[in-house]
């Protein structure tokens, strides 16, 4: 095992800048997952770490090991990828045996350690199989043991998931988790998919245009999103987020008028607002209610999407461009066009000045 250390990281592509000043450590034996959207740059950022990318400035530590120069074969990283990148000629035992047999490793031990790692993955019963007759959830199992058997210091995985259905991605998450838990090796994860990112890290680091814009725990940057950006990444349905003005700043709350003429007041924050101050209110789908007694907004109902222990409504109000979303109870009945007040919980509202930055 070992720790990871990005410090200060730069990669252009042309004169396109994809990575700008990324610092970055990862403990030792941590599952760190790097979520951002599409063109972020975090694929780009595996790939410096593993030696795949030349990187234009900055360093890379694994371990105490400066690794910024050296080959991919030098750094004591595996990398599993999107596509699997199995020898369709070889069996799955074959597979799992070539790199340590291209290192001139002694025969007993390939097989030693290929066989321990398929115990693990629960692949001994396919060893004699070739890629073809494999399932998808098979093939990355293959992968994975593959990269297992170079009993690599860290572990990089690029979006690993993607070629598989849902249902076997629950499956495979889970078989991550556990890998995890039984190699207690270094991991870092990328993926676009925020559901995995939580269910899966240790520690999130969210990434938006090459830079990084927080880093902690799933359950920090559930509840406390530095900016209105994470906030609406992470988190699924996303965020709602209202816009509004400062009606009044007091020292226990602030009052918020929306532009429907509803006002929302929510405890006060560090910084005291001047009147007129142009502020997003963000609330999440949980928090908004049709039971509450104060902070009412008035809307219409849209859609309803019924998921057994709950339903999601999609609400129309002129204080947001997007549907305001109220989760309901499974048995929640409406129909397009009824009219609905809700509720929104003062105590778990953020609010966002103009710039995105959030009001502690």
């Amino acid at each position: 095992m070992a720790s990871l250390t990005l410090k200060n990281i730069h990669k252009s592509f042309g004169n396109t800048a994809v990575l700008s000043g990324i610092d970055l450590a990862v403990e030792d034996g941590e599952f760190a997952v790097i979520v951002g959207p599409s063109g972020c740059g975090k694929s780009t950022l595996l790939r410096t770490v593993a030696g795949l990318e030349d990187i234009d400035a900055g360093t890379i530590t694994i371990g105490e090991k400066d690794v910024t120069r050296l080959p991919p074969s030098k750094r004591g990283i595996a990398m599993v990828f999107q596509s699997y990148a199995l020898y369709p000629h070889m069996t799955v035992y074959e597979n799992m045996s070539f790199g340590m047999k291209i290192a001139g490793a002694p025969a007993g031990e390939i097989d030693q350690a290929v066989r321990a790692a398929a115990d693990t993955l629960g692949l001994t019963a396919l060893l004699d199989r070739k890629p073809k007759e494999l399932s998808g959830g098979q093939r990355q199992r293959a992968a994975i043991g593959r990269a297992t058997v170079r009993r690599p210091s860290i572990f990089l995985f690029d979006e690993p998931l993607s070629n598989l259905d849902a249902s076997l991605r629950v499956k495979m998450r889970h078989e991550f988790a556990r890998l995890h838990d039984t190699l207690e090796t270094t991991m870092v994860y990328v993926t676009h998919d925020q559901v995995e990112a939580m269910t899966l890290a240790d520690r999130i680091v969210v990434l938006k245009d090459g830079r990084i814009e927080q880093t902690g725990s799933p359950h920090e940057l559930y509840n406390h999103p530095v900016n209105r950006f994470v906030a609406g990444f992470i988190g699924s349905p996303a965020m709602n987020f209202l816009a509004g003005s400062v009606v009044e700043s007091r020292s226990d709350n602030i009052i918020v008028r929306l532009k429907s003429g509803a006002t929302i007041q929510v405890p006060a924050r560090s910084r005291e607002l001047s009147p007129d101050s142009l502020v997003t209110l963000g609330i999440r789908p949980e928090h908004v209610s049709t039971e509450g007694n104060h902070n009412f907004v008035k809307t219409e109902v849209m859609l309803v999407e019924p998921l057994g222990s709950h339903s999601y409504v999609y609400l129309d109000t002129p204080d947001t461009d997007e549907p305001l979303i109220f989760r309901g109870s499974g048995n929640f009945r409406a129909t397009k066009g009824d009219r609905l007040t809700v509720s929104i919980s003062a105590d778990h509202c953020h609010l966002f000045e103009n710039d995105g930055k959030v009001l502690r």
